[in-house]
């Protein structure tokens, strides 16, 4: 089974597919979709969800794995932006008729790492060892994507797992 990971961005959307057989997890491939065009929230738009189609195309998940949006009170701003990002990527996998699961930041951070407060680089840590990689994914939106879709792998791996 492969599961394509994704870390929202609106300038730098990180990417990660894994694909596991049983308990085994590896890693397929991970990188970046990038928002070049500066001024233009629907042109960034666009280009994320060119790039997250052409992925979704090109790999062939059987699932997308998203963090849930996150809003601070003190920045509803980001949040609505993001939510933009993310709307253009769930649309990307409908079209390809992959479902798009949800997970809290929390529950990504313990999932992966034991803890619901890792930091970026316990983040890193967790998803290099997990699919025994030589150095820790960068950027870190990248170790985010793959730890979202290791999140995914684990709960999906339970005898009875838990739909959200």
């Amino acid at each position: 089974m492969r599961v394509l990971g994704i870390d929202p961005g609106l300038n730098v959307t990180g990417y990660g597919v894994v694909e596991s057989a049983g308990r085994a997890v590896r890693l397929v491939e991970a990188g970046v979709v990038r928002g070049t065009e500066r001024g233009s929230l629907t042109a960034r738009l666009a280009e994320i969800h060119r790039g997250v189609a052409e992925v979704i195309a090109a790999l062939g998940p059987v699932a997308m794995a998203l963090e849930e949006l996150y809003s601070h009170y003190a920045r509803p701003r980001t949040a609505i932006l993001m939510g933009h990002a993310r709307g253009v990527i769930c649309l990307a996998a409908t079209q390809a008729g992959i479902p798009v699961v949800s997970y809290s930041a929390t529950q990504i951070k313990k999932i992966t790492t034991g803890s619901g407060r890792a930091s970026k680089a316990q983040i890193q840590r967790a998803v290099q060892r997990e699919l025994g990689l030589a150095h820790p994914p960068e950027p870190p939106d990248v170790a985010d994507a793959l730890a979202i879709a290791l999140c995914h792998h684990y709960l999906m791996s339970r005898p009875n797992p838990i739909q959200k």
